[in-house]
């Protein structure tokens, strides 16, 4: 997708109903690229759609929950049918485990381990298989929603060792995607976001704790990051702007990951 140029580019991004996934939209619907929006939140999308249009971009839908490979299948090869090819994947579905009992390994709870690695992880890997033929045909770019977690450790505040574990696999899958498909044109590159306000980090948010920590954890601002500084992020990834970059992890942090 040409940064000057981005028209008649098709950009496909998951998780598009709310959050990072949200702006990553707004953002490629804004630089004039026709966006497919996929989550699982019917509504959500609707008014992502109507949002868009009102603004003057271009958008479509599809309800498709990511982990269901019979779903995913279908439903890419309906965008690709509608319209014509796909040359952007921004894959930012994503989830905390907290809810099914992630924690440190000793304390995690197996329901969570095979929870979060097939929705953070797997969904990924069946959007990736059914994608890339299209991508690779138009020497496309795929970005990929990672985590500072997969990078480094988290003390006891960030201490789901199932969602680190998912984020860690998408830095390996992506920078093994990276090697395989770089003689066919196409680049992938991982973006780890550090605190990001969003509603996934609603519980960080709201704990005192952890927002007393925030001039430690990311010293660059000493707040939480907004969602429109990762969807930058990946319009420069997307962009032509990035024709020489691939299999990177670029970390949209605050400086976390530097200390």
């Amino acid at each position: 997708m040409s940064a000057a140029s981005p028209h008649g580019r098709v950009a496909v991004v998951t998780g598009a109903a709310s959050g990072i996934g949200r702006a990553v939209a707004g953002r490629f619907a804004a630089g004039g690229a026709s966006v497919v929006g996929i989550d699982v939140d019917t509504a959500g999308l609707a008014t992502l759609v109507d949002e868009l249009g009102r603004a003057g971009g271009r958008a479509t839908a599809y309800t498709c929950d990511v982990a269901d490979p019979v779903a995913v299948a279908t439903t890419i090869d309906a965008v690709v049918r509608q319209h014509g090819g796909i040359d952007v994947l921004f894959n930012g579905v994503g989830v905390s485990g907290r809810r099914w009992g992630d924690g440190p390994v000793d304390r995690c709870s197996l329901e969570a381990w095979q929870r979060v690695l097939e929705l953070n992880l797997t969904s990924m890997f069946l959007v990736c298989r059914h994608a890339m033929p299209s991508i690779c045909a138009r020497r496309g770019a795929v970005i990929n929603l990672a985590s500072v977690l997969g990078i480094v450790g988290g003390d006891e505040d960030f201490a789901t060792h199932a969602y680190a574990a998912s984020k860690g696999g998408i830095i390996a899958l992506s920078r093994a995607m990276a090697s395989y498909y770089a003689p066919q044109g196409v680049r992938v590159n991982v973006i780890a976001p550090g605190l990001i306000a969003t509603p996934m980090s609603a519980r960080a948010q709201q704990n005192p704790q952890i927002v007393a920590r925030l001039a430690t954890l990311q010293p660059l601002t000493g707040t939480f990051g907004q969602p429109d500084d990762v969807a930058a992020a990946a319009w420069y990834l997307a962009s032509d702007d990035a024709r020489f970059v691939t299999g990177i992890v670029l970390p949209v942090d605050g400086g976390w990951t530097v200390r």
